[in-house]
């Protein structure tokens, strides 16, 4: 906001030396003394606005890049994890194709299905690994509260104690977010 302080004399001063002395110029060095304080006197009035305009221009420049910033950061992180809910939706025939693997190892009649669903399981693995999927919680590997849920404790006395004994569900990882953590049972020296 200006404010136009000048009045019809002083405008007329100003031109009459302007064309008696030159042009003006914005470094006022062809404007004559005594009207040099007269420019000032209607500049400076609006030196403490324009100051102002100025800081509240860059704080919202500042504002604007980091907004910029932190929306490119959220769209990154929501295109890295845009799979994560489809592929925890998955994770349960993952378990169940485990499950018949497990339970049909002894089975004589069941060799070839096991087959085939042992090339499944590989198959499925194999296409979610390729969107950063993996497999946690093996067993006799330290336990870690971050990436293994403790159903249970077991008297070992052919590991050390507080690593992981046995896995009852594997845990998933898609890239460093946790999808579900291992279900295991934890060592523990007998005595």
């Amino acid at each position: 906001m200006s404010r136009d302080t000048t009045t019809p004399d002083d405008a007329a001063a100003f031109e009459a030396a302007a064309t008696t002395s030159g042009t003006a110029t914005s470094a006022g060095e062809n404007i004559p003394g005594d009207l040099l304080p007269l420019c000032r006197e209607h500049i400076c009035p609006v030196c403490p606005e324009k100051a102002q305009a100025d800081e509240q221009r860059l704080r919202a420049l500042a504002d604007l890049e980091n907004t910029k910033k932190r929306l490119q950061r959220e769209k990154d992180e929501q295109v890295r994890y845009a799979a994560e809910t489809v592929l925890a939706d998955l994770l349960p025939t993952l378990d169940n194709l485990d499950l018949a693997l497990q339970y049909g190892q002894g089975s004589a009649e069941c060799r070839n299905m096991l087959v085939g669903v042992e090339m499944t399981r590989k198959l499925l693995l194999e296409a979610l690994g390729r969107h950063g999927l993996e497999a946690v919680g093996e067993a006799g590997e330290p336990f870690t509260p971050e990436l293994h849920e403790a159903m249970s404790h077991e008297d070992r006395g052919d590991m050390p104690a507080d690593h992981v004994a046995t896995v009852m569900m594997k845990g998933y990882r898609l890239k460093e977010r946790l999808l579900r953590p291992a279900k295991v049972t934890v060592s523990r020296t007998p005595g």
